[in-house]
């Protein structure tokens, strides 16, 4: 369900995500090319007008993202971040040609502290560079947004200037971030209406927000600065960025869409795909989002208390201020068990959004009998990764066929692994210092690689002491970055089945660059 576009072009809000760029500098956050395209395109369909898809200067590999982003993506802007380096500019400039609608995102500190003890400026100098920066970056595209960075700690007159100033150098937007998460909601708000009042030119601008969440206010934050006059807001998917995070996109939208009596302002998001982006997002950087988290958290619309259901049964609106359905969530939960037949199965695939081959449709059928064999109630969300774990291994050389582990207080553990590698069967047995190191041991001893792991994380799907487990892994070859998943009731086979899933990857990176053979050595 999309929001509503009711009301004048003034109430018209900006929606700006910067998932790839200031998203991904969450610490551990770091998403591999492909990753960032496939992100790219669903920010595309969802309705996001300015996809800010890096910081070109930052590294080779980022700077090939934002040139492919900016060749794949046709209906929104396509932003690149620039300091106020020419050189900083130029390659953002360089890489955004191909966009259909280019955008440079240059920025400088403006606070006191920022100046004397980052930029180590004195505020005449960072004030001739304003100008500049904007300068050149006209000379580049026609849509250039300048940014005060550290915005809410800067002196109003100051402030005021440079604003005027970055617009008369040809500015179209005019962001004043909340960069550390320091400001309040009444604060803020004044800040904008004062700027906007006192900046002679402030009309030719779009101005913006950005807020970081180190005091939990980065939502609060930016729909106060819309009321100040803003009309462009900057945000991530689950609200990742540095720090705390940002204002998470799923909220702000949500915020206008329910309730417009109060936040009269409209945007072009396709609510009903937030719940899917969230998922992508998660996936691509393996961080879950908590359960408790507002619009797209696992509880969002769960109601165990006895007094809710009671409420829910009577009327939904009882405890629910939005439906499930408007953020891409089902509305009901068909209960599936080991009883359930073919057809119900695919009807509960094509409910969830699913479209399988009947070959596929036939192996993820099996894998779900026999996980309803071990579970009393299989969820949505265990089909949702039982079906996810079998299109993202689909058509790969390496798979598991036989797992054993002995584990215990006596060690050590041991692991005996069969893999089917490219139609042979092989097998070996080792030891580790714990049955996860003892399956990683065997793996290695099977499929002789470098790779570091550099994130092993396990989390459970669904509630209850049967639940699958879902083990999200990272490895790293000569700079090659892969991540993937495995899920299994058996947390230890999932872990398997991530590792070789990410095995799999690693390899398709590695034949683009030096063909060889995958062997395989036999116990």
């Amino acid at each position: 369900m999309t929001t509503q576009s009711t009301g004048s072009n003034s109430d018209r809000v900006i929606i700006f995500d910067t998932t790839l760029r200031d998203g991904e500098q969450s610490p551990g956050a770091t998403m591999t090319f492909e990753e960032k395209l496939e992100v790219a395109d669903l920010l595309d369909a969802l309705g996001v007008d300015v996809i800010e898809a890096g910081f070109p200067i930052a590294s080779e590999g980022d700077f090939e993202a934002v040139s492919a982003i900016a060749k794949r993506v046709k209906r929104a802007s396509v932003c690149g971040l620039a300091r106020a380096a020419f050189k900083d500019i130029d390659r953002a400039g360089e890489a955004l040609k191909s966009a259909v609608r280019p955008r440079i995102h240059t920025f400088i500190s403006t606070s006191p502290l920022h100046m004397k003890y980052k930029l180590q400026k004195d505020p005449e100098e960072v004030f001739q560079l304003v100008s500049a920066q904007v300068s050149r970056a006209r000379n580049w595209v026609d849509d250039v947004e300048w940014s005060a960075e550290d915005g809410t700690r800067t002196e109003m007159d100051f402030l005021c200037r440079c604003v005027e100033a970055a617009i008369k150098a040809g500015a179209t937007t005019i962001n004043i971030p909340d960069t550390v998460g320091y400001t309040t909601p009444e604060e803020y708000e004044y800040i904008f209406r004062t700027v906007r009042e006192r900046v002679p030119n402030s009309d030719k601008a779009i101005f913006s927000v950005h807020c970081h969440n180190d005091l939990g206010l980065a939502v609060a934050n930016t729909l106060a600065g819309l009321k100040g006059g803003a009309r462009q807001i900057e945000c991530t998917i689950n609200g990742i960025g540095e720090r705390a995070g940002n204002a998470a996109l799923e909220e702000v939208v949500m915020a206008l869409r329910t309730r417009a009596d109060v936040l009269p302002y409209t945007n072009n998001i396709e609510t009903s795909m937030l719940t899917r982006a969230s998922k992508l997002v998660s996936a691509v950087t393996s961080f879950p989002v908590q359960y408790n988290k507002a619009i797209v958290g696992r509880n969002a619309f769960a109601h165990e208390s006895g007094i809710h259901q009671d409420g829910m049964l009577k009327n939904a609106q009882t405890y629910e201020i939005m439906t499930p359905e408007s953020v891409g969530v089902s509305k009901t939960s068909l209960v599936m068990g080991k009883h359930s037949g073919r057809n119900a199965f695919r009807s509960k695939l094509k409910e969830m959004g699913y479209e399988l081959g009947e070959n596929a449709l036939e192996d993820a059928f099996k894998r779900f009998k026999d996980l309803a064999d071990k579970k009393k109630i299989v969820y949505d969300e265990d089909i949702e990764a039982l079906v996810d774990d079998e299109i993202g291994h689909a058509g790969e050389r390496i798979t598991v066929e036989a797992l054993t582990v002995i584990a215990g207080t006596m060690g050590p553990q041991t692991a005996t692994l069969t893999l089917d590698i490219d139609g042979n069967h092989v097998t070996k047995q080792a030891t580790g210092n714990g049955p996860v190191d003892a399956i990683f041991n065997a793996i290695h001893a099977l499929v002789p690689h470098s790779a570091t792991l550099e994130l092993y994380q396990v989390h459970a799907v669904t509630e209850g002491t049967d639940a699958q487990a879902e083990v999200s892994i990272r490895l790293t070859e000569e700079g090659k970055s892969v991540t993937a998943k495995g899920a299994d009731p058996d947390t230890l086979v999932a872990s398997a089945r991530a590792y070789i899933a990410a095995l799999n990857k690693l390899m398709v990176k590695r034949l683009k660059t030096k063909p060889e053979a995958m062997t395989g050595t036999a116990s």
